[in-house]
C-alpha cells in the first residue's frame, strides 16, 4: 500500500506546472527542493516570502529526530528565535502526502498556526502527519508544500547530527553541533 501511496505521490509532483525551485544551504552540504504552488499556493507563498528576506540564513536546524524529520526555520545557534509574520492558514488537504524527502510546515495546536518552521520528512510518516480521514479539509494533518529533489545525502548527514545540544525549542533534540542554514535562495 505504502508503494502504491508513493507512485501516487510521484505522480501528483509530476503535474506541478507552478513549481518553484529553492536551495538550501547548510553548513553540511546543500539541498536542493521543487515548492508546490499549484497545491500549497499559500505556504510556498509565505516560504518564498521568508527566503527572500533573508528570514533563514544563519538559522540552524534546530530539531532532529532520527527516521522522522529534522526541522528548521527561525532559530540561531543560540537556541533565540527570530520574529516571524503572521501565521498561515493550514493546507493540509491539498493532496500531498508527508513521504521521504517532503518539505512540511510545522504549527501548533491550532490548525492555522504555521509560521516560518518547516521540516523535511525522513521516512514516510503519511499515517502520522497526514490529515485523518474523515476530518473536515484542513484541520488536521501537516501541509507538504515541497519536496527534495537534490541533497537527500545532506539530509541523511544531518538527521545523523550527535543531538543534545541543548538550546532551541527542543534542547534534547538540537545538533550538539549546530548546523546552520547559510542562505536560502529560490528561483523559477
Amino acid at each position: 500500500m505504502r508503494i502504491v501511496a508513493g507512485l501516487l505521490a510521484l505522480l501528483v509532483w509530476a503535474g506541478a506546472a507552478d513549481a518553484q525551485t529553492a536551495k538550501i544551504e547548510t553548513s553540511l552540504g546543500t539541498i536542493t527542493v521543487v515548492l508546490d504552488a499549484q497545491h500549497a499556493p499559500k505556504t510556498v507563498a509565505n516560504f518564498v516570502a521568508y527566503a527572500k528576506e533573508g528570514h533563514f540564513d544563519g538559522t540552524c536546524v534546530y530539531r532532529v529526530v532520527p527516521g522522522f524529520v529534522i526541522q528548521m526555520g527561525s532559530y540561531d545557534a543560540g537556541g533565540d528565535a527570530r520574529p516571524t509574520h503572521a501565521t498561515i492558514p493550514l493546507e493540509s488537504a491539498n493532496g500531498l502526502r508527508n513521504v521521504r524527502g517532503t518539505l512540511a510546515m510545522a504549527r501548533g495546536d491550532d490548525p492555522d498556526s504555521a509560521d516560518a518552521e518547516f521540516f523535511i520528512n525522513l521516512s514516510d510518516n503519511s499515517d502520522a502527519l497526514d490529515p485523518k480521514p474523515g476530518d473536515a479539509p484542513n484541520t488536521t494533518g501537516y501541509a507538504v508544500f515541497g519536496r527534495v529533489t537534490g541533497g537527500m545525502d545532506t539530509v541523511d548527514k544531518i538527521a545523523a547530527s550527535v543531538l543534545n545540544g541543548g538550546k532551541g525549542p527542543f534542547p534534547d533534540a538540537a545538533p550538539a553541533f549546530p548546523v546552520v542554514i547559510t542562505k536560502v535562495t529560490v528561483g523559477p
